[in-house]
């Protein structure tokens, strides 16, 4: 029984370091959602960002804040999102576009950031060329995907540090 009990209590030691490490490292989750869709209503085009808090604070704290505080400070959220249009590049039917910033909000451990885009004079848009670059500059394995349309009817791009714009149809 005494054996037994060192035995575990080795064990224990041994697997307290790596659990640790695992969780250190699962903060960092190194993917970016947005979604670009367009409002039947206006017919406009709404982009959304889902982006883990934890790592837009990182960015902060790279850009030189102190303590980003992505949950509680109105101004850390301001500062990611700024950060964000800056990485997020559109293109609509051959013209380079800048989204108006929306807002922003925290859904569970994610920071959410919105733009639009007004309807284009010619009605809906068609043609999109897309580049996310959102957080490449800060991790090389940084992956984005961006989801193109909605309900059922949905096209994804993927992209990485240093990637090409791509384009995708935005059904009308």
């Amino acid at each position: 029984m005494m054996l037994l009990r060192r035995f575990l209590t080795v064990l224990a030691l041994v697997l307290a370091p790596l659990a640790a490490a695992g969780g250190a490292s699962a903060h960092q989750q190194k993917i970016a959602i947005s979604t670009v869709s367009q409002n039947p209503r206006s017919g406009g085009i709404e982009i959304a960002h889902q982006v883990p808090v934890h790592d837009a604070e990182h960015v902060l704290r790279i850009q030189g804040s102190k303590n980003p505080d992505i949950v509680g400070s109105a101004d850390s959220r301001e500062a990611f999102a700024a950060y964000v249009t800056t990485r997020f590049m559109l293109e609509v039917d051959g013209t380079v576009v800048q989204p108006t910033y929306v807002g922003s909000e925290i859904i569970g451990g994610s920071l959410w950031v919105y733009q639009e885009v007004p309807a284009p004079v010619a009605g809906a848009p068609g043609r999109l060329r897309i580049n996310s670059q959102i957080l490449t500059n800060v991790w090389a394995r940084q992956e984005n995907r961006v989801n193109i349309g909605s309900g059922t009817n949905v096209a994804t791009l993927i992209f990485h540090q240093g990637d090409a714009p791509a384009e995708a149809v935005l059904t009308r």
